[in-house]
């Protein structure tokens, strides 16, 4: 079954979206770039509100591909406690080193990459992610309004991304402003969870979070997951 990740800026939404049925609570700044990162005392109340009946991410901030620099930010949201810290990592002559370089940080914390399907996605770097320790990997969109995942790969590629991810031995996910008519065929394509903001909230992706479309979300997602099973 797919999981429904759902982007929250805070713990009164966090709890909103636990009611509303998310199974992955993802703090994250959307004023602030596609991987805004929130205080981390901010990251501490919410994972406290939390308390432990879903699990947890959070994003570390849009940062370039320099490894002291996604060092030094996996390791401050890690120290929060949540249960996932998702890097931006984009394409380029550094991004093998950088995967190294997080080694040690994978020990620690559960990592997750994230790529950017309007950036460019490095498909050969799924297994260096599985050598370097990584929990998982996902597929977003860097430019919001630049439109939603499916508009930057189709579904053939989409796929692939998923297979070779779990091939790979990662958790697989897809984001990237997707509406609701995503779901079903994204649900055909199988990743292990479906990532959500805008969708989720009442006038985009900077309002607050709606229960009611939260609520809508998880009912699309459970029969997309259904039908594909």
């Amino acid at each position: 079954m797919m999981r429904l990740l759902a982007s929250v800026r805070d713990g009164a939404e966090a709890t909103d979206a636990l009611a509303a049925g998310a199974d992955i609570i993802d703090f994250k700044d959307p004023a602030h770039g596609a991987l805004g990162a929130l205080p981390p005392a901010e990251i501490a109340r919410g994972i406290a509100l939390v308390a432990g009946r879903a699990p947890t991410s959070a994003t570390a901030g849009d940062w370039p591909l320099e490894s002291r620099a996604l060092v030094a930010a996996a390791r401050r949201i890690g120290a929060t406690g949540v249960d996932y810290v998702k890097l931006g990592l984009l394409p380029g002559a550094a991004l093998s080193a950088c995967i190294h370089e997080l080694r040690g940080v994978a020990r620690e914390h559960r990592l997750v990459a994230v790529f950017f399907a309007d950036r460019g996605v490095p498909l050969a770097a799924l297994e260096a992610l599985r050598a370097a320790g990584f929990a998982g990997a996902m597929l977003d969109t860097a430019e919001k309004a630049g439109g939603g995942l499916r508009r930057h790969l189709d579904d053939a590629a989409l796929a692939r991304f998923v297979e070779l991810g779990r091939a790979a031995g990662l958790m697989t996910g897809l984001a990237g402003s997707l509406r609701l008519e995503d779901i079903a065929p994204l649900g055909r394509i199988g990743p292990d969870l479906l990532g959500f903001r805008g969708a989720l909230c009442a006038e985009g992706r900077s309002s607050v979070l709606s229960v009611e479309r939260t609520r809508h979300v998880r009912s699309a997602v459970d029969s997309a997951s259904i039908r594909a099973a």
